[in-house]
């Protein structure tokens, strides 16, 4: 498989397949400069992906392909990311060489991987020495399911794309949320919890100064919303989506339908951070980062911020990132929340 934790290159595009679309990014650099050369997104039916698994890969492959019709680009070498990955870190004679390494951790696989070895792809990253003996360096060993690994690659190459690395969902986001804070001026020290509101999954994320320490998803998302336009006003799945993101929508609507959704929305943050004071040595948060598609709806980050008493923002990695003339500022502006992923997965290459 693709190395978990390839060696950086060339650029590589971004392409986050979630469980409504798939969106790819191209980002160019020079120097420390970033540049926004392209990015196209394709929605997929209900139904393609479930849970962040591709379950129908024939339906995934198709909207792939005509993103790459689509969508020119200047490489087609990419990087994907899988969510359900065990790592582990683990101590290793600092003179073994990679090769011995490798042999070894497949021999010792079982005791750390809860699935058949046939079953799973490993990947390992030397970390640095180890603090409790001179002798020895933290390994750090990720494994997850070859099915979740072959299903991204396949795709991949249905539209002509090519996976050059197949990263892991937490740190990609890790990447993109430095980033971030670059991008945004803000503060990326002490503890941060990154909310990736999707259409049906929330992924939550609390990075330490910027690192990763701790993830958790749920089922629920921002399809609540749609549907309940759907039903208030009897449109279709593609009208409401329109209304949406045109502003088009009936009177009453804001008090009616944004309004609880927003509150619903907010409680359940507050249920999810909740939930990882509890079982942490943390109580709180100093800043909220609302990622995903729903992450810009009206008023959300106003009321998370209101209701938790905490900062929150929504993300834009590109806040000061210079756009290829093809690129539209506006609608990149609308976008960027949801293109997290994707950016964290393009500064791979880099």
């Amino acid at each position: 498989m693709p190395s978990l934790f390839s060696k950086k290159g060339n650029a590589l595009l971004g392409i986050d397949i979630s469980s409504s679309s798939i969106k790819l990014l191209e980002l160019s650099k020079s120097g420390s400069k970033y540049k926004v050369e392209n990015y196209s997104s394709r929605p997929l039916p209900d139904g393609a992906v479930v849970e962040k698994n591709i379950a129908n890969l024939d339906a995934v492959g198709e909207e792939m392909l005509k993103l790459a019709t689509l969508t020119k680009t200047g490489t087609d070498k990419a990087a994907v990311a899988v969510s359900a990955v065990i790592t582990k870190t683990i101590e290793m004679n600092a003179a073994m060489s990679d090769s011995e390494m490798e042999n070894q951790i497949v021999v010792e696989a079982a005791q750390y991987i809860p699935y058949p070895l046939d079953e799973v792809a490993i990947d390992f990253e030397r970390q640095g020495p180890s603090k409790k003996n001179e002798d020895m360096v933290d390994v750090l060993l990720a494994a997850c399911k070859k099915e979740n690994v072959d299903s991204r690659v396949a795709a991949l190459e249905i539209g002509g794309y090519e996976a050059k690395v197949v990263d892991i969902e937490a740190y990609a986001m890790e990447r993109a949320f430095n980033l971030m804070c670059e991008q945004m001026d803000l503060d990326k020290e002490g503890l941060s919890a990154i909310i990736d509101i999707g259409a049906t999954m929330t992924t939550m994320y609390i990075l330490r100064d910027g690192v990763s320490i701790y993830t958790r998803e749920q089922v629920f998302g921002g399809a609540q919303l749609s549907m309940e336009i759907q039903n208030r006003y009897g449109l279709s799945a593609a009208d409401a989506a329109a209304a949406l993101m045109n502003g088009d929508l009936p009177e009453g609507y804001e008090n009616d339908i944004l309004k609880p959704f927003t509150q619903e929305m907010s409680d359940q943050i507050g249920r999810t951070l909740q939930f990882f004071f509890s079982s942490s040595q943390y109580n709180d948060v100093d800043l909220i980062v609302l990622a995903g598609g729903t992450a810009s709806t009206a008023g959300l980050a106003e009321m998370v911020q209101e209701e938790l008493g905490t900062k929150t923002v929504v993300a834009n990695p590109f806040a000061k990132m210079s756009l290829n003339s093809k690129v539209n500022k506006k609608q990149l502006q609308n976008d960027a929340a949801s293109l997290m992923m994707a950016c964290g997965l393009a500064i791979r290459g880099f």
